[in-house]
């Protein structure tokens, strides 16, 4: 029971957001008694916070899978990208700009926790694209790294990048394209080309 109310949690929470849902919503979903969720989770925080961490399971491994396929750097990162977007519904209640703002100590949680698991990933990424002759040999991988990390965070700010006015999808997009123009050789930038031509 406790595996299904986190899956339920987490697919609310994702499509409403974590200040819409209340627990009796997640129990009405469930066709359960809020009591039963209570057996499991002693409150709200709690849940959010084992909803969060199951989230980020799933995402993390899905992401070492990728990695240890070992294609193309650039292909690797779109793979990355299209993975987490399935998984989070396109972030269209914008989650994480809700749990910075209604749960910061689980957001700093689980901040670090992708900090980790990105820079290992990204980093890995970088130094394979730069051994193939597809990203620039000049580059600084873990200064690159790092902009790429906090880029990510910076397109999770609603107030920044208002929902209305710009789809998760359509700025994940531009935010790829923008981070490998500035890294790609012409090798990679050939590949980087197919692939937006092949999604456009």
């Amino acid at each position: 029971m406790r595996d299904k109310i986190l899956h339920k949690s987490a697919d609310m929470f994702l499509s409403f957001g974590f200040k819409s849902v209340t627990m009796d919503d997640i129990a009405n979903a469930l066709g359960i008694s809020k009591k039963t969720i209570y057996q499991h989770f002693e409150n709200k925080t709690k849940l959010v916070e084992a909803t969060t961490l199951y989230l980020f399971g799933i995402i993390s491994h899905g992401i070492d899978c990728i990695c240890a396929l070992e294609k193309h750097p650039v292909e690797e990162i779109y793979d990355i990208k299209n993975f987490v977007m399935d998984h989070l519904k396109g972030e269209k209640s914008s989650p994480q700009y809700q749990l910075k703002k209604y749960y910061p100590k689980i957001f700093q949680t689980l901040k670090q926790k992708q900090f980790n698991v990105m820079q290992e990933c990204v980093t890995a990424n970088l130094e394979r694209g730069k051994e193939r002759g597809i990203y620039r040999n000049d580059m600084n991988v873990d200064f690159i790294s790092r902009i790429y990390f906090n880029g990510m965070l910076a397109l999770k700010d609603i107030d920044l990048f208002p929902l209305k006015k710009f789809s998760m999808q359509m700025l994940m997009d531009h935010y790829l394209e923008y981070h490998l123009r500035g890294i790609c050789t012409e090798k990679g930038l050939k590949k980087l080309n197919q692939l937006i031509k092949a999604s456009s």
